[in-house]
């Protein structure tokens, strides 16, 4: 299968990271979860299937003419980031993408929901990688479902039980990321529990987020700074580094070549506030009617959240899902 033009985007800036170019390794909005925070929108392929996507070669070349294009522009890249819109273990391929690009001489990160890591091959590739984030959101089976909304065939007590395994022979830096979505996992139940597991998995750092571009559920809210503030005051008592990511980013987004191209690229996998539209399109000398026509095509999206506007690649309404998510409303 031919790479598709949104298989790279930025380098953007990542809160944890610094600048990063992200790759988007899996067909968009292919995932083993639905989460009801996702920044990506609706996950339509949902499955827990690993499949061969792109060929790593193709992957390869398409970063390497990045990195070229980014050092003659005076362009600074610390990683290469596998954070898709989707799963970027749902790839086959992901260990042998992972040891191209690591001849490159920049590290390698994957940003993983942490389902698979139970299933044969997931670990092997992911130990390639030299950072690796682990989600855990909770250790409860009820929120998991209400919140992840994990594909049917996933078995919760062996996803926690996988990210363990992993933590304990990895060898590069692990952190984990904990999204606090209010009314659902935010309780001090639900918060303790995290941060029992979260020592057990010993990372290096633990995140803990709070929504902050559009979700996939509109009735997804941040919680309050109060509850936030009691939520890190747990976790540090079990976890040594706990860091909190409760607001975006800077608006210094950029891309290769065309703007249109990179403009949706990105905002694929990263829903871009309008001013980090307008530094794109005034980088480029491109004008606001770029984004106009790409609304009204329905290429783009509007979002309101937070008190500001996102635009978003549009997700196909109806599509494949290889295998049910379970969205029972457990409590």
């Amino acid at each position: 299968m031919d790479v598709p033009s949104t298989l790279l985007f930025g380098p953007v800036p990542s809160r944890r990271l610094g600048r990063s170019l992200g790759i988007n390794n899996v067909p968009d909005h292919t995932c083993s979860y639905a989460c009801v925070y996702c920044q990506a929108g609706p996950t339509t392929r949902m499955t827990a299937t690993r499949a061969a996507f792109y060929e790593p070669e193709a992957i390869d070349e398409a970063v390497a003419g990045r990195l070229a294009a980014a050092a003659a522009a005076g362009e600074r890249i610390d990683y290469l980031t596998f954070v898709p819109a989707g799963e970027p273990t749902l790839d086959l391929r992901l260990g042998e993408s992972i040891r191209l690009l690591k001849r490159h001489g920049i590290p390698v990160a994957v940003v993983s929901n942490a389902s698979l890591l139970w299933a044969p091959g997931v670990a092997d590739d992911l130990a390639e990688a030299d950072w690796v984030s682990l989600k855990v959101d909770t250790v409860r089976e009820a929120t998991w479902h209400r919140l992840n909304r994990p594909c049917g065939t996933l078995p919760f007590d062996r996803v926690l039980e996988g990210g363990l395994r992993f933590a304990a022979s990895y060898r590069g830096t692990l952190t984990t990321e904990t999204m606090l979505v209010a009314d659902v996992n935010d309780d001090e139940r639900e918060v303790t529990g995290v941060a029992g597991h979260v020592a057990r998995l010993a990372p290096s750092a633990a995140y803990l987020l709070v929504p902050v571009r559009a979700p996939s559920e509109s009735w997804v809210q941040a919680p309050a700074p109060e509850v936030v503030a009691r939520s890190l005051a747990i976790m540090r008592q079990r976890v040594p580094v706990v860091i909190g990511l409760t607001e975006d980013e800077a608006d210094t987004f950029s891309g290769g070549g065309d703007v249109v191209t990179a403009l949706l690229a990105t905002a694929t996998v990263h829903p871009l506030r309008r001013e980090a539209v307008q530094a794109m399109l005034a980088h480029a000398g491109a004008g606001w009617s770029v984004v106009e026509q790409l609304v009204a095509e329905g290429r783009l999206e509007r979002e309101e959240y937070r008190g500001h506007t996102f635009y978003r690649t549009r997700a196909p309404r109806t599509g494949r899902r290889d295998e049910a998510p379970d969205t029972r409303r457990h409590t």
